[in-house]
């Protein structure tokens, strides 16, 4: 098993070395455009291998996608970092180019490659790559649902003073403040809906919160997070190479369910060897369909600037 991770930056080191960690596979690959950086982040990770006890190989280079042939899934982290007063959609102008390059490369050297996007904005890069790789849906994720919920399982475990690991919960729809749709009326607590435990106040305040968690901490860090979403990143690779069928939140190419055409949208998926496997229905309501239309909506004008700039 290959892996390849494009761009070393905090994101996608922290991604290669989640993955190194859990043996995901016999060789990653870290590529960074920038001279020696990723060498320079993957010699590192690798003087963690005796003292965190893995034995996967992890190689970095520079710009050359040759060395990054024959992979099994390509991470795809590159781009400029989110920075205080930024949106996602700031960074569409910039990010575009640099996927569609990635995302050509990639295909080139690694034709059955599944391909993971975590680059900002999400939906839109995903979209992008999708539509300028022309390849099967099921082979072209984006991450961002995995991370919102990660986030959501946290606040609500704050609330309840409960652990994280106990809790259920999914975010669906865009992976951005305002267009993520915390699913509070079917999250619960090892089977217990949270609904009957905490009020509704505090689980208007917790879906509040889990909205901007990405802003919170790039106001406090002064750049993007990276151990969450590199992490998240790991996860869904995960789910993939060791085809374990779970069900993620993930950006994903919508032909018709939850009332969506031509989009790439954060729905529930179920993950295995083939990537998207199979898209679950988890039935909303008129009031979170609703949401999740205006949702679709915010990413379809993101999605805009694609063709407003010829890239699409």
């Amino acid at each position: 098993m290959k892996i390849t991770v494009v761009g070393a930056g905090n994101v996608g080191a922290t991604c290669a070395n989640v993955m190194a960690q859990k043996e995901l596979a016999s060789e990653i690959v870290l590529l960074d455009i920038k001279e020696g950086f990723a060498e320079g982040k993957a010699l590192d990770i690798m003087q963690t291998a005796e003292l965190l006890q893995f034995d996967t190989r992890v190689v970095g280079v520079t710009s050359d996608f040759s060395k990054t042939a024959g992979s099994d899934v390509v991470v795809v982290t590159s781009g400029i970092p989110r920075k205080p007063g930024m949106t996602r959609e700031d960074l569409i102008g910039t990010n575009a180019g640099i996927v569609d390059s990635v995302a050509q490369n990639i295909l080139k050297y690694s034709p059955n490659a599944i391909i993971v996007v975590i680059s900002n904005p999400m939906d839109t890069m995903t979209y992008l790559a999708l539509k300028k790789t022309g390849l099967p849906k099921n082979r072209v994720i984006g991450m961002g649902g995995i991370l919102d919920s990660s986030r959501f399982r946290y606040y609500l475990a704050d609330a309840l003073k409960a652990q994280a690991t106990d809790i259920q919960a999914t975010v669906v729809g865009g992976h951005g403040d305002t267009t993520m749709i915390p699913l509070t009326r079917l999250a619960s607590y090892n089977g217990v809906p949270v609904n009957q435990i905490l009020d509704a106040e505090t689980l208007k305040k917790v879906a509040a919160d889990t909205m901007v968690g990405g802003a919170t901490c790039t106001k406090l860090l002064g750049t993007s997070a990276w151990i969450a979403p590199g992490a998240a990143g790991a996860a869904l690779v995960e789910a993939i190479v060791r085809d374990q069928k779970k069900i993620f939140p993930c950006c994903v190419l919508l032909e018709g369910e939850y009332g969506q055409n031509d989009i790439c949208i954060g729905v529930p998926v179920v993950i295995g060897k083939d990537g998207a496997e199979k898209i679950v229905d988890y039935k909303l309501n008129a009031e979170e369909q609703a949401e999740f239309n205006k949702s679709a909506n915010a990413v379809r004008t993101m999605n805009s600037v694609l063709k407003d700039l010829n890239i699409i």
